[in-house]
């Protein structure tokens, strides 16, 4: 039997901790995009949560927004309240939250990170979010991702 990677059982560790409830899933593969997730988990990629990371300044901003969506980054930078959101580095990512991009999951990083949750996700009754590696995913819900990451609902587009 092979022993479970780090960075998983450490987002089993926090998701345990703070009362998460839904079912870790370990893929047969790595699932980098929102479209391949929910192919392999046979759901709509509007209920894919990804985890997008941005640098504001220096300073790590969480977005997890729904698959069928793409963040508009001035105006959530408007909303939450800074500069400006930044494409993180692959660098800027592992040093925030000790996971990779593709598998940064919602909780478990090695400090708090502010984080903001896309209100489209209220739209499915099980979203599904990465879980520490590219191939882990968990079940959860809307209010359950605000729960656990003590996060704060926000539109990732303007309003039309």
């Amino acid at each position: 039997m092979s022993e479970e990677h780090p960075g998983i059982a450490r987002f089993r560790a926090a998701h345990r901790e703070r009362g998460g409830t839904g079912e870790i899933v370990v893929l047969p593969d790595a699932v980098h995009t929102a479209a391949l997730a929910a192919e392999a988990l046979g759901c709509e990629v509007g209920a894919i949560a990804n985890s997008l990371l941005f640098d504001a300044d220096g300073s790590p901003v969480l977005v997890l927004t729904s698959g069928a969506h793409r963040v508009d980054t001035a105006h959530v930078a408007t909303v939450v309240g800074v500069a400006a959101l930044r494409r993180a580095t692959p660098e800027f990512v592992r040093a925030h939250t000790g996971q990779v991009i593709g598998g940064v999951s919602p909780v478990g990083h090695p400090a708090p990170v502010p984080t903001y949750v896309d209100s489209w996700l209220r739209r499915h009754p099980v979203v599904w979010a990465a879980a520490g590696h590219p191939a882990a995913v968990f079940s959860t819900t809307h209010d359950e991702l605000l729960r656990l990451t003590g996060g704060t609902p926000v539109e990732v587009e303007p309003a039309p």
